[in-house]
């Protein structure tokens, strides 16, 4: 087994300074082995702490470099902005640059698929606008570009994951109880197994419940400007509730029926945890909204025309195999491979998955 280093890093982007406390708004661990890597891998997620990526010891062991990568939005989703976000990605890609590596590879795993399709999408072809009242920064037409992209069990945006998982049964976004039967997945009356035209009814009301709840920020904002007031945060819960977690007769696989990442899934509907569940304004048009983020997953994939690798556990509760083959069917590259694989999200289960992974993640970049 190859030695692996781990390196932490620390610095600043183009509009992300050091905080007064000490602490710079980038930070993420190296993971290298005792020879400089000609090629490495950069991971980074829109909230969730990659830092320590449970990918980055295989790749090195397979002879690549690893960045697990942190922006200033790591832990901190409510304030997330994207063109802000991808500075930072940015301020790692140059980092390894600025250590011999000459390949750069993105590693798109689960929420930071998409993202790393924007950083991609942008570096390639400027094309991010600014949100609501905010300017873009400087910089940001200006992005390195990297040379290859993986999707790991990803989602195709930020704004349909979240739309695919609202409850659009909510009648009143203060009141978590309130449930409009007709259109409550968890009512035996509905399914499973859902009916197409529940279906039909239930998937539009997903989209009516995104850009409800849109207006209210758009107007809150205004709102709030009046005032002289410039951001508030605001709750928002039931976004464990879709159709395919109770009924594994839509976009079959080999998960587990009835569960989604956080248990049960109609327990953790309910519940207060949950992608989204907190947002500045901005925020949620940002990352969330489907007529205004910048976090979409199609727009940005057709400007990936750098080899790309899309592989997707088919135990996944999350991510479905129709993800997968729509984030393949995007991608704006000639060179683009689809594998579905055996294992949960994590890769977890079973025994090897992760070692199996990083084999074929290892074959397929060596020969490019």
């Amino acid at each position: 087994m190859a030695r692996v280093e781990r390196h932490f890093v620390a610095v600043e982007s183009a509009t992300g300074r050091r905080n007064p406390a000490g602490f710079s708004p980038c930070q993420g661990v190296y993971h290298v082995g005792t020879e400089r890597p000609r090629t490495a891998f950069i991971a980074t997620h829109y909230n969730v702490d990659f830092s320590e990526h449970y990918l980055a010891p295989l790749m090195v062991e397979r002879g690549f470099g690893f960045l697990g990568w942190n922006t200033r939005y790591r832990g901190n989703e409510p304030w997330f902005i994207l063109e802000h976000a991808l500075l930072d990605i940015a301020a790692g890609v140059d980092w390894l640059k600025q250590r011999g590596v000459e390949r750069v590879v993105l590693l798109g795993n689960s929420g930071g698929g998409s993202l790393m399709a924007a950083y991609q999408s942008q570096a390639s072809e400027p094309n991010i606008g600014a949100v609501a009242d905010m300017r873009l920064p400087e910089g940001l037409q200006d992005l390195p570009a990297a040379d290859l992209y993986v999707s790991l069990n990803a989602h195709g945006g930020r704004p349909e994951v979240l739309t695919d998982w609202m409850d659009p049964s909510v009648t009143d976004e203060t009141d978590p109880l309130s449930v409009d039967e007709s259109l409550n997945m968890y009512n035996p009356d509905n399914g499973p197994p859902y009916a197409p035209a529940f279906i039909r009814q239930y998937r539009d009301a997903q989209a009516a419940r995104n850009r409800r709840i849109t207006a209210w920020v758009l107007a809150e904002i205004e709102r709030l400007r009046h005032a002289g007031v410039h951001e508030r945060v605001f709750t928002m819960q039931r976004v464990w509730a879709d159709l395919r977690m109770m009924d594994g007769s839509l976009d079959p696989s080999d998960r587990e029926v009835g569960v989604c990442y956080a248990g049960p899934a109609r327990r953790a509907n309910f519940d207060a945890r949950g992608i989204g569940n907190c947002s500045s304004l901005r925020s949620f048009l940002s990352m969330w909204s489907l007529d205004h983020s910048h976090c979409r997953g199609a727009p940005h994939l057709a400007r990936v025309r750098i080899p790309a690798l899309v592989i997707q556990s088919l135990a996944d509760t999350g991510v479905f195999p129709g993800n997968a083959r729509e984030i393949h069917e995007n991608l704006g590259s000639d060179d683009k491979q689809l594998e579905f694989i055996a294992g949960d999200h994590y890769l977890l289960e079973p025994e090897g998955a992760r070692e199996s992974v990083a084999d074929l993640i290892s074959a397929w970049v060596t020969t490019r």
